[in-house]
């Protein structure tokens, strides 16, 4: 999800979890995997993230009534909320049912729709600044934002995050930094993906120095919680980059002191499934993975177990990577199989995605509100598969079959290369 000053377009995300009287299928989840904790679905969580995780407590009951039509809410830290617990890392999938993916999309849209006429002031006090790696010419940017944000002149002491690769960094210049300001020293951090993925809720406020790309990777750094991210375009492409950083100043001190416009974007929820040998000693090649996924299983054995989980901004691509031959993929959508893919390839994109590789491969655009998923296939050797636009609430699940002749790769917002051989890949909105 997403969420942004006025004019931009960064991201924030929003957890939902509900109890559910379904049962996921065996080939899933074993009935003996814990359940995420639950809290009785008449108490508001107290565990959110930030103050727009917390209107979310309640299944299509979005508790808006505190939020002044014509005002502004004051929110509190997202860090000293999330200060007891919560998990960064790409840990095991939530598992969402069709009732619970059904009611958190509900609830996403209306909160949407309430929060898009109103600004939300930030109690910032910790600031993470993210420069477009590989660009040393943008050093000496980073070290005139970090100055005036640990200057006398700002009436919060903030704390900034600069990458740790800057700390020795000669155009960074980091001592002269701290000469200006005596303060500074104990004000400057430095952080690295560990700090993030053990402390990201130390983290109030992201600011991104570059292009789609930089925005991209913040989406990345953190996989649950998102704090509010603001984006200054200096990179080559500019469609999550709205404010010119000549004007920073004046723009960051708005965000501050009169508040930001919440803008709710949809994220993947993606989940790496690996099939499991049957106790039985069937060869793989002769199991049936259509059968295995939506069909009844006589001996309810679990046949996957999930591996790898990532939250991702633009797209899934699931491809024949150095393979010459094409990819052989089974497409499910909730309990039917839609379709056998002989291809280079799929693309599932996000709206916010359906202007890269979606768009490149021969998919529809779509504007960021629309709560929809598009599959597009790369070069599909029939005809017959056109780019398909389908609703929020599908689980989603793309297979390479036992008995394909090669194995298919996944990537994440093009990072984080995985093989995917005789398991399944699946993913829903998060």
């Amino acid at each position: 999800m997403q969420c942004g000053t006025a004019n931009a377009t960064p991201f924030l995300q929003v957890v939902f979890e509900s109890d559910s009287g379904h049962r996921r299928k065996s080939s899933f989840v074993s009935p003996d995997t814990p359940r995420l904790a639950r809290r009785h679905e008449t108490q508001p969580s107290d565990q959110a993230a930030c103050f727009v995780h917390s209107l979310l407590g309640q299944p299509r009951a979005v508790q808006l009534d505190n939020i002044d039509e014509h005002g502004k809410a004051v929110t509190p830290s997202v860090g000293q909320q999330f200060e007891d617990g919560g998990d960064n890392t790409s840990g095991p999938s939530r598992l969402l049912t069709k009732r619970e993916l059904s009611d958190m999309a509900w609830n996403v849209r209306a909160l949407s729709k309430k929060l898009g006429s109103l600004k939300l002031k930030l109690n910032v006090h910790s600031i993470f600044i993210l420069t477009k790696p590989q660009d040393q010419s943008l050093a000496r940017l980073t070290k005139e934002v970090t100055s005036w944000l640990l200057g006398p002149e700002q009436r919060v002491p903030y704390t900034v995050y600069v990458e740790k690769r800057l700390e020795n960094d000669s155009q960074f210049d980091a001592e002269s930094i701290c000469k200006e300001e005596p303060t500074a020293k104990q004000r400057l951090k430095y952080w690295d993906n560990c700090l993030i993925e053990d402390h990201h809720h130390l983290v109030d406020f992201v600011i991104t120095l570059g292009g789609d790309g930089t925005v991209l990777y913040a989406s990345w750094l953190f996989q649950r919680v998102v704090p509010p991210v603001l984006s200054f375009s200096l990179g080559s492409l500019g469609f999550l980059t709205k404010f010119d950083f000549d004007d920073y100043k004046e723009t960051l001190q708005r965000a501050f002191t009169e508040g930001v416009t919440v803008s709710l974007r949809l994220r993947f929820e993606c989940t790496v499934m690996r099939s499991r040998r049957r106790s039985s000693g069937q060869p793989q090649i002769e199991r049936d993975l259509a059968e295995e996924l939506i069909g009844e299983e006589s001996d309810d054995n679990v046949t996957h177990s999930p591996d790898k989980m990532f939250q991702i901004l633009n797209e899934i691509v699931v491809d024949r990577g150095p393979n010459p031959t094409m990819s052989s993929l089974e497409i499910f959508g909730d309990d039917e199989h839609f379709t056998s893919v002989q291809a280079d390839g799929v693309c599932v994109a996000t709206p916010t995605g359906s202007t890269a590789y979606n768009l490149a491969a021969g998919g529809s655009l779509s504007h960021p509100e629309n709560p929809v998923i598009l599959l597009t296939a790369i070069c599909a050797h029939t005809l017959n598969f056109r780019p398909i636009i389908l609703p929020d609430t599908i689980v989603l699940r793309i297979g390479v079959p036992y008995d394909a002749r090669t194995s298919s790769w996944a990537s994440f917002d093009g990072r984080e290369r995985y093989v995917l051989s005789f398991s399944a890949f699946k993913l829903h909105p998060s």
